[in-house]
C-alpha cells in the first residue's frame, strides 16, 4: 500500500485530486459503456432478449472482450432468474457490480487459476537489498516514458530509483532514458549499444547494493510477442537478476497501450509464460474509448492492473484502484 507522509487532510485531498483526474480518462469509455446502457434501458419496462443482446454488442463494442461479456451476461441472467433483477433500471448497477467483482478479484471471478511462472506473484524484497523491476512490453506502447513516469512514482515516495538501461538493441534508447534521468535526478546504469542486457542488469544491481539504490527499474527490448529467441533472452534477464538479488525481479510489468483493445491480450498472454507478468501498466486510458479492455485482461490473465496512464506528464502515472475505476465510469 502507498503510503503517504503528509497527513490525513493532504492525503484525502491527493486522493480527490487523482480521482477526478481519472474520470476525465474514462469519459470516452464512459459515453461508450455506461451512457449506451442508459440508452438501452430508458424507457423498457421489462427485461428481455433484446434488452440482453442490445447490452451484449455494447460491452463487447466497449472492449470488454467477448468471453468477458459473456461471463457478466450470464451473473446477469443468474440474478433475472432469481428475481433479483426484475426492472431495466436495475441493470446499469448490476453491470456495475459484476465488473466490480472481476476487478477486485484477479483470476477468480471467473474460477479460473494461472500457472506460475517465474515470478508470477510479486515477491517481497529482503531488507537492505533494492526491489527490482522488470519493465516490458512491445514498441510503441510508451515503455521509456512510462518507466520516467514509475520512476517519478516512487521519488513521491521518498524512496531512490536507478534506471537500468537494458534495452540495448534500440540506439536511441539509452539516450532518451538518460534524459528522464537527468530530469528527475537520479542515476541511470548503461552500456554501449548492443551490450549483452543481462551484464547491464549485473552491473545495475551491483551499483545499487552498493549505493543503496531502491527500486531498480529495468528498461528492456520492446519485443515482439512472437520472437521467441527475444523471449529466451528475456528469460535469462530474470535468472540473472534472481541470482544477484534473491526473488528478483520482484514485479514484472506490462506495459499495454489502452488504445490497441483485445491485441493487449494476446501480448498479455506471451509475456506471462515466459517472463511471469505479474501486473499490466495500461498507458494511454485517457485518449481509448475502450478503457473495457482493463476488465477482460484482469478476468481473463488473472493479472491486476498496477497503473493506469491519464496524460502525456510526468506525473500522469496513477496506481490503479478498481473501486475507483468502476465508481469514475458509473458515476451519475
Amino acid at each position: 500500500m502507498v503510503q503517504t507522509l503528509f497527513g490525513p487532510q493532504k492525503e484525502q485531498k491527493e486522493r480527490t485530486g487523482l480521482f477526478d483526474r481519472l474520470k476525465k480518462a474514462v469519459a470516452s469509455t464512459k459515453a461508450q459503456l455506461v451512457e449506451r446502457i442508459d440508452e438501452i434501458v430508458e424507457g423498457r419496462t421489462e427485461i428481455d432478449q433484446s434488452v440482453l443482446d442490445e447490452l451484449e454488442a455494447t460491452l463487447i463494442t466497449a472492449d470488454l472482450g467477448v468471453k468477458t461479456t459473456q461471463a457478466i451476461l450470464a451473473g446477469l441472467r443468474e440474478r433475472i432468474n432469481r428475481r433479483q433483477l426484475r426492472e431495466p433500471k436495475q441493470l446499469r448497477e448490476a453491470i456495475e457490480q459484476e465488473i466490480l467483482v472481476i476487478l477486485e478479484s484477479p483470476g477468480r471471478a471467473s474460477g479460473q487459476t494461472r500457472a506460475p511462472g517465474p515470478g508470477a506473484v510479486p515477491a517481497a524484497k529482503k531488507p537492505g537489498l533494492p526491489e527490482v523491476i522488470f519493465v516490458v512490453g512491445v514498441n510503441g506502447v510508451g515503455k521509456t516514458t512510462t518507466i520516467a513516469k514509475l520512476a517519478n512514482f516512487y521519488l513521491r515516495q521518498n524512496r531512490k530509483p536507478l534506471l537500468c538501461a537494458a534495452d540495448t538493441f534500440r540506439a536511441a534508447a539509452n539516450e532518451q532514458l538518460e534524459i528522464w534521468a537527468g530530469r528527475l535526478g537520479i542515476e541511470i546504469v548503461k552500456q554501449r549499444p548492443g551490450a549483452d542486457p543481462s551484464a547491464v542488469i549485473f552491473d545495475a544491481l551491483a551499483s545499487a547494493k552498493r549505493r543503496e539504490d531502491d527500486p531498480v527499474i529495468v528498461d528492456t527490448a520492446g519485443r515482439l510477442h512472437t520472437k521467441d529467441n527475444l523471449m529466451a533472452e528475456l528469460e535469462k534477464m530474470c535468472r540473472i537478476a534472481g541470482r544477484e538479488v534473491p526473488g528478483a525481479p520482484h514485479q514484472v510489468l506490462l506495459v499495454i497501450d489502452g488504445t490497441t483493445g483485445q491485441n493487449g491480450l494476446q501480448q498479455a498472454r506471451q509475456f506471462t509464460e515466459h517472463a511471469g507478468t505479474t501486473g499490466i501498466i495500461l498507458t494511454k486510458l485517457d485518449g481509448t474509448a475502450k478503457g473495457g479492455v482493463v476488465v477482460s485482461i484482469v478476468r481473463e490473465l488473472g493479472l491486476p492492473i498496477q497503473f493506469v496512464g491519464v496524460g502525456e506528464k510526468v506525473e500522469d502515472l496513477i496506481p490503479f484502484n478498481p473501486r475507483e475505476f468502476v465508481e469514475s465510469l458509473f458515476e451519475a
